[in-house]
C-alpha cells in the first residue's frame, strides 16, 4: 500500500480536526499531527474573572487628636524630604495638612472634628405635621390679603361710580 502525499494528508487532517485558537487570537488550522498534539505540555486553563464584586472603598475619618499629632509632626519636619516621608508613612496627602491647618485656625478641636456626612436625621411625624400646618397657614394668609385687596378696590370703584355699597346683607336681600 502506498503512502498518501503530504498535501493529501494535510487536507485530511484539516477536515477531521476542529479549528483551534492560535496565539494571535484568530482561528488557525493545525498543519500536521505533530503541531496539533500537545507534545506532553499541558495548556493552562483559561482564567475566569472573579465574579465577586470588589468592596467599595470606605471614607477615612480622622480624629481631632490624630490631626493635631500629624500637624505637630509636620511642623517639626525641618530637613528636605521629611515631610514627604511623613505623608507617605501615614498615607496622607498634602491637601489634608492644608485643610487641617485651616480648620485649626478657624477653631480649636471643634474645627478639627470630623463632620457628619450624608442626609440629616429624619424629623418626627409631629414636626412634619407642624411644618405642614404652618405652610398652610402662610398660604391662607396670603389668600386673605389678596381677597381684602380685591374688596378694597371694589369699594373704591363703587365710590367713583356712585354705586351704593350697603354691606354684605344687601346682596342677599335682593
Amino acid at each position: 500500500m502506498s503512502r498518501p502525499s503530504a498535501k493529501a494528508e494535510e487536507n485530511q487532517n484539516q477536515e477531521q480536526s476542529p479549528a483551534t485558537d492560535g496565539p494571535r487570537g484568530g482561528m488557525e488550522q493545525p498543519l500536521d499531527k505533530h503541531r496539533a498534539a500537545d507534545n506532553g505540555v499541558k495548556k493552562a486553563k483559561p482564567v475566569s474573572p472573579d465574579p465577586e464584586v470588589p468592596e467599595q472603598a470606605k471614607r477615612r475619618r480622622f480624629s481631632s487628636k490624630y490631626k493635631l499629632r500629624i500637624l505637630r509632626d509636620a511642623d517639626a519636619c525641618k530637613e528636605k524630604g521629611q515631610l514627604g516621608a511623613l505623608l507617605r508613612r501615614e498615607g496622607l496627602y498634602s491637601s489634608h495638612l492644608t485643610t487641617w491647618r485651616r480648620q485649626c485656625e478657624e477653631g480649636s478641636l471643634k474645627g478639627l472634628a470630623p463632620k457628619k456626612r450624608g442626609r440629616k436625621a429624619t424629623r418626627s411625624p409631629q414636626l412634619k405635621r407642624v411644618a405642614q400646618l404652618e405652610g398652610e397657614v402662610r398660604r391662607l394668609r396670603q389668600k386673605l390679603e389678596q381677597a381684602e385687596a380685591i374688596i378694597d378696590i371694589q369699594k373704591k370703584v363703587a365710590a367713583l361710580l356712585g354705586i351704593p355699597m350697603n354691606g354684605p346683607e344687601s346682596a342677599w336681600n335682593d
